[in-house]
Order: C-alpha cells, then sequence, then structure tokens
C-alpha cells in the first residue's frame, strides 16, 4: 500500500487544420480572416460562431455591418448571449491520475459532451494498492489506523489470491489472466487508486467546473476539478477567463456570471 496524491494532466486539445480553414475562407471569399485566439481551441470556438452568422468581415453578409475584430470580445459576447453550441466543436483531453474509484464513479455522471476511457482493473491486475484519504479521516488518528490496516489486509488478499491461482506461471496463458482478475477486483477497495482518461468540449467542461467545485460536492473531485480550473484559465482565458474563484474549506469554488452557457 502507498499514499497518492490525486493528478491532472493534460494531454491534448484540438487543433486547426490551416489549408482545409483557409480552403473554406476562399471559398466564401472571406481569404483575409485571421483569429488573434491564444489557441486553436478558442479559435475553432470562433470560427464556428462566425460561420453561423458569415461574420468573418463586414459586409460578408449583408446584415453585418460591424463585427467583433478579436477573439476576446467575440468569446465574450457568446459567452453572454449563451450561444452554447459553438463551444462544443474543441475539445479539451486530461488524464487524472491517482484517483480513487469514488470519485470516477461521480466523474461518469456527466455524460454528455465527453468521452471516458478507464484502467480496466479486468486486465490491470493489483498488487500495490494506492491510498488517497479524505480530510475526515486524515484528522482522526483511528480512523486512519483502520483505513491503513483495511487497505493492507486486501492488497495482502489480492497478492494471495494470485499466489492461488498461479498467475505468475509461465503457463498461465492472458485469457486465464483476465479472468482471475476481474474475479480478483471484487474484493478490491473502491477508493483505490486508478487512472481515468476524460476529454471535454468547453461547453461541458464550463458547467463540470462550476458543479464538481461547489462546496456540496464530494472532496475528492473539488480538489480534481479545482486543478482543472487552474489550467483551463491560464490557457483558455477567452472560454474561461469569466469564472470567479472563491476559497471555501481550503478548495476553489468556480462560479460564472455566465453561468450553464
Amino acid at each position: 500500500m502507498h499514499k497518492v496524491e490525486p493528478k491532472v494532466f493534460l494531454i491534448g486539445e484540438t487543433r486547426i487544420v490551416e489549408d482545409g480553414l483557409r480552403g473554406f475562407l476562399n471559398h466564401i471569399g472571406a481569404p483575409e480572416w485571421q483569429s488573434d485566439a491564444p489557441t486553436d481551441v478558442e479559435k475553432v470556438a470562433e470560427f464556428y460562431s462566425r460561420l453561423c452568422y458569415k461574420s468573418y468581415k463586414p459586409g460578408l453578409n449583408p446584415n453585418v455591418k460591424k463585427i467583433r475584430e478579436h477573439n476576446a470580445e467575440h468569446l465574450g459576447n457568446i459567452l453572454k448571449v449563451k450561444h452554447g453550441s459553438v463551444l462544443e466543436h474543441p475539445v479539451i483531453n486530461f488524464v487524472f491520475a491517482d484517483v480513487s474509484r469514488v470519485f470516477t464513479h461521480e466523474l461518469v455522471r456527466h455524460r454528455v459532451g465527453v468521452a471516458i476511457s478507464q484502467e480496466s482493473l479486468r486486465y490491470v491486475r493489483l498488487d500495490d494498492l494506492g491510498q488517497w484519504l479524505p480530510t475526515v479521516i486524515r484528522e482522526d488518528e483511528e480512523a486512519m489506523t483502520i483505513f491503513g490496516r483495511t487497505f493492507e489486509e486486501l492488497e495482502r488478499l489480492q497478492k494471495e489470491l494470485a499466489v492461488h491461482f498461479r498467475l505468475d506461471d509461465s503457463q498461465a496463458n492472458f485469457t486465464r489472466k483476465k479472468i482471475v482478475t476481474s474475479a480478483m477486483r471484487r474484493i478490491a477497495p473502491i477508493g483505490l487508486a486508478t487512472n481515468i482518461g476524460w476529454s471535454a468540449n468547453p461547453r461541458t467542461l464550463r458547467w463540470v467546473l462550476e458543479m464538481r467545485t461547489a462546496p456540496e460536492a464530494e472532496e475528492e473531485i473539488r480538489l480534481v476539478f479545482g486543478e482543472v480550473g487552474k489550467i483551463v484559465v491560464n490557457r483558455y482565458p477567452n472560454l474561461f477567463g469569466d469564472m470567479v474563484v472563491e476559497i471555501i474549506d481550503g478548495l476553489p469554488s468556480y462560479k460564472s456570471p455566465n453561468s450553464k452557457v
């Protein structure tokens, strides 16, 4: 058994294909359009919102005589008028590492606008259980002892079963290992550390960030999405810069005047 701290890794984001973008802009007669967006994620959202109004330049749409030229100004208006559908086009990719299955069971309740790939305990055999404990347990010495003793015993049972089923014998084939490993996970604690990949569009992410950093949310998911908030506000300021952060019970809570865009 070992102690862990939940970690957040930003591992990917939407990227513009310039040839295709330029081809379309040439096609509609706006080859000169440029964006000062700090990232392609913000540029994609701006591009699609301009597509809706054909507002890449004044006069391209006879009804549009003036446009908001800058990405920050343009997306700020999108957030204000809640034209949230255009925020569904970009995708931001995360890995949440050393989080518990308590956390992942909470996370997968958010299904719209996300993709999820979780470490499979049908294939990954447990032999060293990682443990993160909530404050209410860490502040109680007796509770800490009970949790530690329980994790150590459950880890011992995983190793004992692996020996019993001879999973490390050279003759053990992978199909057999998978069947037994899948069965063994049934006595693994829900609090064990695991890894999960989570991708979301900015519209979804804004809402999840508000909901899962709220003081009523579970402590671990508040901790993780507090870190997510730091990343996205810094990296995508024109999509998340309106978020207001308040520290409640030692953890950040993110709220926006443009809630549920």
